[in-house]
């Protein structure tokens, strides 16, 4: 989503949720976006903060943040 000539970030709840499913989904999300899209996943998968970098990685998307709280992760990630 454009505003006002800036990207905004949507929130994708991924919690309660574990592996492979976090990544799959920020996949499946990710391939509906378009390019340079900014999307907040929020996960609670401790092995998420292994598996959605090396995700974006493997995938031409870029891992922008990565935050931690205080059940878990979000990570801002930017569609390749």
């Amino acid at each position: 989503m454009i505003l006002h000539g800036e990207k905004t970030a949507g929130v994708y709840d991924l919690k309660g949720l574990n592996c492979p499913l976090p990544v799959l989904r920020a996949r499946k999300r990710l391939a509906g976006m378009p390019a340079g899209a900014l999307l907040w996943a929020e996960t609670t998968d401790p092995l998420a903060a292994i598996d959605i970098p090396a995700f974006c990685q493997e995938d031409g998307h870029r891992l922008v943040r990565t935050e931690r709280t205080a059940t878990g992760h979000r990570f801002l990630i930017e569609r390749g």
